[in-house]
């Protein structure tokens, strides 16, 4: 039987099981905030479900991993996504309380804005000398070096970076430090960074990847990173990238599932583990066609809700993991179906809030 198959029969029992217990369905509201990595293949779910289940309403709002993370500690929505999952020390503090999973691979793409340079390759020092400030031209020696052949402007490099708290920041400096720790220390490794191009002038912040994916169209000569649904929505130029396997390639869903594939070996089997260190997994994953700068997107859920929403959060959960992993929008991958069913287990946890009322 299909997933597709799986899911219809999931939401129909559902709703059977809503419509036995309350005779009807009232409307239920659910607010998500976080990563705007998510939000292309979000809004097409979100679409989806109010033709399938009408009687919730869904509502999510991108406001970046880090403030998505903060307002559903803070109680202020109902769910969290987020690119990277909770730290260690959170997830600890939190254990039992919270439920997390992968729904969605992705990947960071180096976008560039050189109109004289069709292809381009870079690796992971050379990103990290750019954003470090000591690479300051496209004509370079390191960065000739990776592109022989190629004839580049002697023109300033502008390095484009998010402003705010960003989980895809987060999933990009993990891959400077993991590419070249001498050169990108750990302690730049975050949501938000102290850019050290931007004190010499060259560094640029944007808020969200729409804004950095508008700052680069319109900024000649400039170099970001964003998710790549984005850079596909605005046909920008996107770099092959030096892989675990010495290989450049751009990012594939090929490319993508197999990082996934590879990561999911060290990867915890239940939704109530502690997924902090996934993201070591997927960066730099071996494998000829492996996307080194390959990420998931992580929704966390409470364990707890009221009565109403517990039956909402369910569905949603099925929805996710099943017919949602079917409808997965250009520029995103799916999740490995053996994830799919690690996730599901996370209906085992769900109960109604012994404070309710």
């Amino acid at each position: 039987m299909s997933y597709k198959m799986v899911g219809a029969f999931l939401i129909i029992g559902a709703l059977a099981i809503a419509f036995a217990v309350g005779g009807r369905l009232s409307n239920v509201k659910v607010l998500g905030s976080g990563s705007s990595f998510i939000y292309p293949q979000m809004s097409v779910w979100i679409k989806e479900l109010k033709g399938k289940a009408p009687w919730i309403t869904l509502n999510y709002n991108p406001v970046g991993s880090g403030t998505g993370q903060q307002q559903f500690l803070s109680g202020l929505v109902d769910f969290a996504a987020s690119d990277p999952p909770l730290n260690e020390e959170k997830w600890s503090q939190l254990r039992g309380k919270v439920i997390q999973m992968p729904i969605v691979l992705g990947a960071v793409a180096v976008v560039y804005n050189v109109p004289e340079v069709d292809e381009l390759r870079l690796d992971g020092r050379a990103l990290a000398l750019i954003y470090s400030g000591e690479v300051k031209y496209w004509d370079d020696p390191v960065i000739l070096e990776l592109n022989p052949g190629v004839r580049f402007p002697h023109k300033p490099i502008v390095a484009v970076h998010r402003s705010d708290s960003s989980g895809t920041t987060n999933v990009f400096t993990y891959f400077l430090y993991k590419a070249a720790p001498d050169v990108w220390p750990a302690e730049r490794v975050g949501k938000t960074v102290d850019w050290p191009v931007d004190g010499l002038g060259n560094g640029v912040g944007s808020k969200g990847n729409q804004g950095v994916a508008q700052t680069l169209a319109s900024t000649p000569y400039s170099l970001g990173y964003v998710e790549l649904s984005y850079a596909i929505q605005e046909g920008m130029k996107v770099a092959l990238i030096k892989n675990a396997d010495g290989k450049f390639v751009k990012p594939t869903v090929k490319g993508i599932m197999q990082a996934a594939k590879e990561a999911f070996k060290n990867m915890p089997k239940s939704p109530l583990d502690d997924f902090s260190r996934d993201m070591d997994a997927l960066i730099l994953a071996p494998g000829e066609e492996s996307y080194p700068i390959t990420s998931f997107v992580h929704l966390i859920f409470r364990t707890e809700y009221s009565e109403e929403k517990v039956k909402a959060i369910r569905l949603l959960i099925e929805f996710f993991n099943t017919e949602g992993q079917e409808m997965i929008v250009e520029g995103y991958a799916p999740i490995p179906v053996e994830l799919r069913k690690t996730n599901l287990k996370a209906l085992e946890f769900l109960r109604v809030s012994s404070h309710e009322g």
